[in-house]
């Protein structure tokens, strides 16, 4: 349960600076987007808020593994079903992997149904001497330059929302209605990823658990009485920018009595609006879904000790995930104080790595991309800085597509700067694609294998 907040209202946040906030043309327009917005049903409910922040707890004790994974910001022109079906289907595929390595659950959170607004470095783009607002996510503006396409409209947040819940009616089915049983592991492995060395391994993993599967049918085991088999639990997840959106599917439970933001089932904050007395902060403290922030190079121990206190003042486990996007170059001298100084307060906060946002740069061809070995470094670097400290390395963040993207260099697809402009469709940052992102999820599987090896030897 979360703790009660009793200074806190949904609307507590207005009397503060919202950072990355879109200048609305008209403040009639945005309030009646609101009002409706206020009256629709809710994406996800309160008991599937509290499942999630018990099931991170596990993580929290090192009995569980978060994946956190999806885009980068979603668009509203990649809402088909093969899409969505696509991207669960990588999800689901690194689990598998990570759930085998590792020998423990794996908690499957997307980066998706609402992860439709991004913060941006400078509030207006300029092209040719001209001038004009900075594309936000489809949630606020159009990624065409031009002034109409540009206008921040509250109308997009009523498009976001409807997309949300066609997207999160999918998910349901694929996750619940045989799509993701463990007989179907073979499936989850696509045509153009099944050929790759990549593939070609999962492969050999899918036939194993197969003939673990026989092996247990033949013991007697009912393998369809046994819903962890034939079905996951799949929690959504955003970035909590666009706070008019999220007051109004803010709802008060019946049963507890605390407040929870509907839009999804956890919600974060991002490094650019993590400020002790702005807006973002004001607003997630008093919602009782588990909560991630984004920890950047920029933040200190001092200031990281405030911001625990205000998101998790009771030192719930599960309630609060940090995020470390460090950078590789970084993160062994950034992220060592701030860990050591949490663990030695005895806080019982999640440690996750996000290696995606530290390592963008551009492309001599001007595309924003990312390179693999960059990512991998990042994450290594994570693995060893929790075992050096003896806390646990809970989970990993990226941005990724189902799709044969073209957006990050090397990893298993193999590319190079002169394949970007083959299938980048990111309408924003760079993802790893479903051959790249398998390939991550082997190595973090070897970087658990190793963890735990030298955490059982140093036991002994």
């Amino acid at each position: 349960m979360a703790q009660p907040t009793h200074d806190w209202e949904p609307t507590s946040w207005r009397l503060r600076k919202a950072a990355q906030s879109p200048t609305w043309p008209d403040d009639e327009h945005l309030a009646r987007v609101e009002r409706e917005l206020a009256t629709k049903p809710p994406l996800v409910f309160a008991g599937e808020a509290r499942r999630l922040q018990e099931h991170l707890g596990q993580v929290v004790d090192g009995r569980a593994f978060l994946l956190q994974a999806g885009d980068c910001a979603e668009s509203f022109n990649e809402g088909s079903a093969d899409a969505i079906r696509d991207k669960l289907k990588v999800i689901l595929q690194m689990a598998v992997a990570l759930t085998y390595a590792a020998g423990v659950p794996v908690i499957k959170v997307g980066r998706i149904a609402g992860q439709f607004a991004k913060p941006r470095s400078d509030a207006y783009e300029v092209r040719d001497g001209v001038t004009l607002d900075a594309f936000r996510g489809h949630i606020v503006n159009d990624e065409a330059f031009d002034a109409e396409s540009r206008r921040p409209d509250p109308d997009r947040m009523l498009a976001a929302y409807h997309q949300s819940v066609a997207t999160l009616n999918l998910l349901r089915a694929f996750t619940t209605g045989g799509f993701a049983a463990l007989s179907r592991v073979h499936a989850w492995n696509q045509e153009f990823v099944a050929n790759s060395l990549e593939g070609k391994r999962y492969a050999m993993l899918a036939d194993e658990i197969e003939r673990a599967l026989q092996f247990m049918k033949a013991c007697g085991i009912d393998l369809h009485d046994d819903s962890s088999l034939q079905g996951v639990d799949f929690y959504t997840s955003h970035e909590a920018l666009i706070l008019p959106y999220e007051q109004a599917l803010t709802r008060r439970d019946s049963l507890s009595g605390d407040w929870y933001d509907c839009s999804a089932h956890m919600l974060w904050i991002g490094d650019r609006t993590r400020q002790l007395d702005g807006a973002h902060v004001e607003f997630l403290r008093g919602v009782a879904n588990p909560l991630g922030l984004k920890v950047g190079p920029t933040l200190d121990v001092d200031e990281l000790r405030r911001l625990v206190d205000v998101l998790n003042p009771d030192n719930v486990p599960g309630r609060l995930t940090l995020i470390s996007r460090m950078g590789h170059e970084l993160i062994t001298e950034k992220l060592p104080p701030l860990v050591g100084a949490l663990r030695d307060e005895g806080q019982r906060v999640l440690w996750t790595c996000d290696p995606m946002h530290g390592n963008t740069f551009q492309a001599s061809g001007g595309q924003k991309t990312r390179r693999f070995d960059d990512i991998l470094s990042e994450t290594s670097q994570f693995f060893a800085i929790h075992q050096s400290l003896g806390t646990w390395p809970g989970g990993l963040h990226v941005e990724l597509t189902g799709d044969n993207v073209t957006e990050c260099l090397g990893g298993g697809s193999r590319l190079g700067e002169g394949d970007l402009d083959f299938n980048y469709t990111s309408i924003c940052d760079p993802r790893l694609n479903a051959t790249q992102s398998l390939d991550m999820a082997f190595h973090v599987a070897e970087f658990l294998q190793r963890y735990s090896a030298d955490s059982g030897a140093r036991s002994l």
